[in-house]
């Protein structure tokens, strides 16, 4: 994998070197917009930021399902997205971070130990699960995301860090209407508004999407709106109000053993079908922004957001229903200031608070999967994470920056039991952690266009919500509503690398090449493994991350283009001893030590190519091919995930316009997994057993046609 890995970073270099020796830094020219990532906290230079950045540019426009974000992460290094239905329930890792978030209990549509944030509001709650259901992609207009533990200024569970913009940034004012349809039952309707107001911008994404999927019991259903205004209030004052509202309604099939795979993927778990396992979740939030330019040096930012929760869960035989309530804010003050002609400062102080709570209703369930008349359980769980950190970025000459900060979080979980007659015998139980993640960075342009970077820094992960319970095997359960054996995750992380953006030619321009190269060490410790399916969590002693990311794309004038993303890596076990208690067997224990990491390949990667000459006037074709490595899907690395490569397809014409008119037309037909490839998906972690056979894979899809059409005015 790593001489793999050698031949394009090779080549990059090479091929900078060459570039470089033909472009004077007074010739060079930037052929794309400058690259500017907020995700940072502040807009930053993508250039001269130590960190491995990516930065999509979708503009509203996207040309595919936008259901899942497989279809936008899926040529990102260091990024695993893997759909595990077709639909918005999506396995995403990044760097190993995320890798548990799939299973039984509780984690169908959800994430963990990635911070992901819409519009700068965290879709992330404050005990670090993440669930996508209002994240737009098809009506999103940049999508930034930080391949690097964040910690340091987003507090919990940022092992990464995905921010999804609103296309609210137009140049000018547009409406238009798409409908999407595919195989399999897929059918999406959009429409997209962006209109100019007198200091600023209104832009709406309305949308709904039906999915039948293709294997049994796996169909799903979802509409969303993501409106908001963004406006000036004077010279120095930006506000921006944003509303966004989904009803998302999906089937989970289930996994499937070895034998049940290779005889008929389409099947679903006999136990799902029977209970109707679904989940059926509505959503509403409402958020403000505020920045304040005090003076030429001093800034001031603030935002503040609600969000309802109405979560409706059939699984393990129970009816659930969650009623909650998500809401928090920050506070972020920045100074600018100069010493000399070259040295300057930024410093930057910020605070924020989220707090989750409400009730949890547990029924029986019905033949039918439905709702009963029995209350077996009534819970509150509550959680509230509280963060401040402090940041400073001293630039020496326009070559050479330093940065170091830290953050403090506090984050406590609120747990009650209100039936007398359910164990544990104890009705409220609290429990804080507390940590201090520090990060320090270096920088150094090399040319204008060329910097390399190197950081080291921590992190900080506490257990979700749902991996709190109790060990029921060792008698917790019966006296503790909360784990009194877990510890927060806490990582340390190296990181060196150097992005570029290149002009091809001296005298004619060819193109532009743009790429990143970043080598990483991570040491984790107390990572949280599931046990028994997820049915409890606890925390083992090491794990160490190594790896190296390439990502590059090239864009030439003759409308071809060309980007790749690979990633190979090691992920071990350094300390981990299992007590065989946990299995019945008290007395014995299993040392794990130099296994490797369950659910994290060592190799995975992305080839694209798109041809889109200017003669054809806005029509395309575009193929890419995307393969993940094998991994084993348990600590015990006895099942093995088989590796696959699958090849997509697509032609179409991106925004064509007729003539002087501002009447516009997108549209689009592809075919994914062209050669039919037969391939697991995701897998859970740590699986069950179901005589005495693993359940553990999700297969992914074959074959499938997926289509759009769009049109539209440009004002």
């Amino acid at each position: 994998y790593y001489r793999l890995l050698l031949v394009p970073a090779l080549f990059l270099c090479a091929a900078s070197e060459i570039l470089h020796s033909q472009t004077s830094n007074d010739s060079i020219r930037y052929e794309m917009d400058p690259i500017t990532i907020t995700a940072t906290r502040f807009p930053q230079p993508w250039l001269s930021v130590p960190l491995a950045l990516n930065v999509l540019q979708l503009n509203g426009a996207y040309q595919g399902k936008g259901y899942g974000l497989d279809e936008i992460l899926s040529g990102v290094p260091g990024v695993l997205a893997q759909s595990r239905y077709g639909n918005q329930d999506v396995r995403l890792m990044i760097r190993g971070f995320g890798a548990r978030g799939v299973g039984q209990r509780s984690n169908a549509g959800t994430t963990r130990g990635i911070r992901v944030l819409v519009d700068g509001f965290p879709e992330t709650e404050p005990d670090g699960r993440t669930s996508f259901d209002l994240v737009d992609i098809s009506g999103a207009g940049t999508v930034e995301l930080i391949r690097s533990n964040a910690s340091s200024v987003w507090g919990n569970a940022s092992g990464g860090v995905l921010n999804v913009i609103s296309n609210s940034d137009f140049e000018s004012p547009f409406v238009n209407y798409s409908s999407s349809f595919g195989s399999f039952g897929f059918r999406k309707e959009q429409v997209q508004v962006g209109s100019m107001l007198d200091a600023g911008r209104f832009f709406l994404s309305l949308s709904n999407t039906n999915f039948d999927g293709w294997r049994y019991h796996s169909g799903s259903s979802q509409t969303l709106l993501n409106t908001g205004i963004v406006s000036s209030l004077g010279e120095r004052t930006t506000l921006g109000v944003f509303l966004a509202g989904t009803t998302n309604l999906f089937r989970i099939p289930g996994p499937l053993s070895q034998a049940q795979f290779d005889s008929l993927e389409e099947q679903a778990d006999s136990s799902f079908i029977k209970r109707d396992d679904r989940r059926f979740n509505r959503l509403g939030r409402i958020g403000m922004k505020v920045s304040h330019d005090i003076n030429g040096m001093n800034n001031i930012s603030a935002s503040a957001f609600v969000n309802a929760k109405l979560l409706q869960r059939s699984e393990r035989n129970r009816f659930r229903d969650f009623n909650r309530y998500h809401t928090g804010g920050n506070l972020v003050y920045r100074n600018n200031a100069s010493f000399g002609n070259n040295m300057k400062n930024m410093l930057l102080i910020g605070a924020d608070e989220a707090y989750q709570d409400g009730a949890i209703h547990f029924y029986d369930l019905t033949a039918s999967g439905d709702r009963g008349t029995v209350l077996v359980a009534n819970k509150r769980e509550g959680a509230n994470n509280f963060g401040a950190f402090i940041q400073d970025q001293l630039t020496f000459s326009e070559e050479f920056s330093a940065t170091v900060g830290a953050r403090y979080d506090n984050i406590t979980y609120y747990y009650e039991n209100y039936v007398d007659n359910v164990a544990p015998t104890n009705d409220k139980d609290q429990k804080s952690f507390k940590r201090v993640t520090p990060k320090a960075g270096i920088i150094y342009h090399v040319s204008p266009t060329q910097s390399v970077y190197a950081n080291l820094g921590g992190g900080v992960e506490v257990p979700a919500g749902n991996e709190v319970d109790p060990d029921p095997s060792i008698g917790t359960a019966t006296v503790t509503l909360l784990n009194p054996l877990l510890e927060p995750i806490s990582s340390t992380t190296l990181e060196v690398g150097t992005k570029q953006i290149l002009t091809i030619g001296e005298d004619e321009h060819v193109g532009t090449l743009a790429y990143d190269i970043a080598l990483y060490w991570l040491q984790v410790t107390n990572d949280i493994i599931p046990y028994d399916g997820g049915g409890f969590y606890f925390t083992a002693g090491k794990t160490r991350r190594m790896g190296a990311e390439v990502g590059a794309h090239l864009n030439l004038t003759n409308g071809l283009s060309f980007e790749t993303a690979i990633t190979a890596s090691s992920n071990k076990y350094v300390e981990y001893v299992i007590d065989s208690i946990h299995y019945g067997s008290p007395g014995k224990s299993l040392d794990l030590k130099d296994n490797k990491m369950s659910g994290v390949p060592d190799f995975f990667y992305s080839i694209g190519a798109k041809f889109a000459p200017q003669v054809l006037k806005s029509a395309f074709v575009r193929i890419g091919i995307q393969g993940v490595g094998k991994y084993f899907a348990d600590d015990g690395n006895l099942f093995t995930v088989r590796s696959y490569s699958i090849i997509n397809a697509a032609v179409g014409v991106d925004h064509f316009k007729f003539s002087n008119s501002s009447f516009f037309v997108r549209a689009f037909v592809g075919i994914n997994n062209l050669t039919d490839k037969k391939y697991v998906a995701a897998a859970w972690i740590n699986p069950q057993l179901v005589n005495n056979l693993p359940v553990f894979i999700e297969p992914g899809l074959p074959r499938n046609v997926v289509g759009s059409v769009s049109i539209g005015l440009d004002l």
